[in-house]
């Protein structure tokens, strides 16, 4: 069985119109991949979460649902003074998202000045991949940022695969140069990186899609998956000389893009640490994303992920090479 640790911020969530109903629940682009994982992966992968909450009731509901959905939360650390964050999603005719934050005195902010995170610190050097974000990055003071740095570059050495998805969120960075800077450095310590063309195009201004394959693996990632949304994803390994174009299913009915990006990296994450090929892998994570997108809300009911099936026969049609 295969072990890794996600790292990053779950807040609460509103969904709903303003001053009228909203539903609550939970997310963030980290917890919505772990929980999107445990549902895919089952017994095959080991999923532990490291952030931090309060001592509130809220946070002890989030970790009691984290719980039921298979993940560990034994390195969720807990904050006598501080709360989650928040957040409130609305969306438009089309199903597009814009959200509203309340998140600069979240537990998962000081996470790693907790007293305890040591323990998280050793714990990690004993999984088999360390998977964060860009807004895992982002949320933290510069000195805590630098620190964790520091300690994906020490876990890689001891052989930890490190995955990331820059997940790129202007509003978190105090300007563009910031998040590049930050990102040029975990870059160097990366193994797999997921990311998203939108993303890329934002913060590096890449002219084309291998243009960004090809600077990504020149800041030293190994392995690439690039999201395309509807057009599906590139998939490239710095030992191969051409990319792969997985294609996917258009999806007719589309409610709420939420978290779509972070179910695809599940559905990948789901094969690629079971040892499936790229082409198994990404096209598991078009299915799931396909799914998510048709409902409300960062995390879906666990009813509509039941029925996945990633048992299939792989379809040469979805794969071509770019030439």
């Amino acid at each position: 069985m295969k072990r890794i640790a996600i790292i990053g911020e779950c807040m609460i969530e509103l969904n709903g119109t303003p001053f009228g109903a909203m539903i609550q629940t939970y997310g963030g682009d980290s917890l919505n991949t772990a929980v999107y994982l445990s549902r895919t992966a089952g017994q095959s992968v080991k999923i532990d979460y490291i952030s931090a909450l309060g001592m509130d009731t809220i946070s002890n509901g989030m970790i009691a649902s984290w719980q039921q959905e298979g993940i560990n939360t034994n390195y969720v650390l807990r904050d006598s003074i501080r709360q989650p964050g928040l957040y409130f999603i609305q969306l438009d005719a089309q199903g597009e998202r814009t959200f509203l934050y309340w998140r600069n005195q979240s537990a998962a902010r000081y996470l790693l000045q907790h007293s305890e995170f040591s323990l998280i610190a050793n714990h990690l050097a004993d999984v088999d991949m360390v998977y964060l974000s860009g807004i895992s990055l982002a949320i933290l003071p510069a000195a805590d940022r630098q620190q964790l740095m520091d300690l994906l570059q020490a876990l890689r050495v001891k052989g930890v695969e490190i995955s990331f998805d820059s997940n790129y969120r202007p509003a978190l960075w105090k300007d563009p140069q910031e998040a590049r800077d930050c990102y040029q450095q975990v870059l160097k310590h990366t193994d797999l990186a997921l990311v998203t063309d939108d993303d890329e195009a934002a913060l590096w201004g890449d002219i084309s899609t291998q243009y960004t394959l090809q600077r990504l693996h020149n800041s030293g990632v190994n392995k690439v998956v690039l999201k395309m949304g509807a057009k599906g994803c590139l998939y490239t390994d710095f030992n191969t000389d051409t990319p792969e174009l997985i294609s996917t299913q258009a999806v007719k009915n589309v409610i709420d893009t939420t978290s779509a990006g972070d179910a695809f990296n599940a559905g990948f994450l789901a094969g690629y640490l079971t040892r499936k090929n790229s082409i198994e892998s990404a096209q598991q994570g078009h299915q799931l994303a396909g799914i998510v997108i048709q409902h409300k809300g960062a995390i879906i009911p666990n009813s509509a992920t039941e029925s996945i099936n990633f048992n299939v026969t792989t379809n040469s049609n979805n794969k071509e090479t770019i030439q």
